[in-house]
């Protein structure tokens, strides 16, 4: 069945209106988008902890799915007449029919991510059979390994663990890190995260690629240090964390989501308790590792 796409702008103070109003004239979904994205007046969608959150979007831009023989311009009106506006101008589109799951896998491939590693989606077959290969789908929690950040935490990985050691992955998102620790020989390893999302998709990663990992929330998290804590995040819960990550490490703690211009911020952070150092960069971004004093 093919569709068609509305699209129409709306100012910040009307977009749920509108868009519960074209649901009510008969679309079968609508999604919002920031209509100045890719611009200079683009607005960030999320702050970073500590940060005012950031203000809603001035200029939206709607899409309403609607059936192939829906009429555009009624629905418009309807929904316009519904929220006390004039008639928008719009645009219309065809929306083909396809196999969204094909389409959605293609996006990705296997990825090798460091020397002998590599992220392998699991509807994909290994291009180096005897590497160690982690599959992986993407779900809905961060860390496929396709961002640097993540590339980085895994080449560190590979070059720095060793077997045996005990691991504690904050921020675990898709529970990549834990896994490829496990994968190359780590004992006991925990991964924590604040989103249930984030546990849940671990936890299926992990059961896919047949290692035992215990995925927990904050609360739940053993409070023995682990010899090495991995934390891929962002700079600014990096600091905020210091005092926790630190207390839980007897060891050796690599960080990420750091870019080059926050690495003073981290190592000052930091520096109580570890001798750091920068030990990797990409792209812009940072891997801080510390030695436990």
């Amino acid at each position: 069945m093919a569709w068609l796409a509305i699209k129409l702008h709306a100012e910040a103070d009307a977009v749920d209106a509108v868009a519960d109003a074209l649901i009510e004239a008969g679309a079968l979904s609508v999604a919002c988008d920031d209509a100045e994205a890719g611009t200079a007046a683009e607005t960030a969608q999320f702050a970073e902890p500590g940060q005012a959150p950031p203000r809603p979007w001035r200029l939206n831009l709607l899409t309403a799915l609607v059936p192939q023989e829906a009429d555009p311009a009624r629905i418009v009106a309807a929904a316009a007449a519904a929220c006390g506006m004039e008639m928008p101008r719009f645009s219309v589109s065809p929306v083909d029919d396809d196999d969204w799951v094909r389409r959605t896998q293609r996006q990705f491939e296997p990825m090798r991510v460091a020397n002998r590693l590599w992220i392998v989606p699991t509807w994909c077959v290994p291009p180096e059979p005897d590497a160690t290969n982690i599959s992986l789908d993407p779900g809905l929690a961060f860390g496929t390994g396709s961002h640097p950040t993540t590339r980085l935490m895994l080449r560190w990985l590979e070059r720095n663990l060793k077997s045996g050691e005990s691991v504690l992955d904050y921020g675990c998102g898709s529970g990549i890190l834990a896994i490829v620790a496990a994968r190359l020989g780590a004992r006991n390893v925990v991964g924590v995260d604040i989103d249930p999302q984030a546990i849940l998709t671990a936890n299926g990663n992990a059961a896919q690629n047949g290692v035992a990992i215990r995925f927990l929330t904050p609360d739940e998290a053993p409070q023995q240090p682990a010899d090495i804590v991995l934390a891929n995040i962002l700079a600014n819960p990096l600091i905020v964390l210091a005092p926790l990550i630190t207390a839980n490490c007897a060891g050796r703690v690599a960080l990420s989501g750091i870019l080059e211009d926050q690495v003073g911020e981290i190592k000052d952070a930091y520096a109580p308790g570890f001798d750091v150092e920068v030990a990797d960069r990409e792209d812009g971004w940072v891997l801080v590792a510390g030695t436990r004093r």
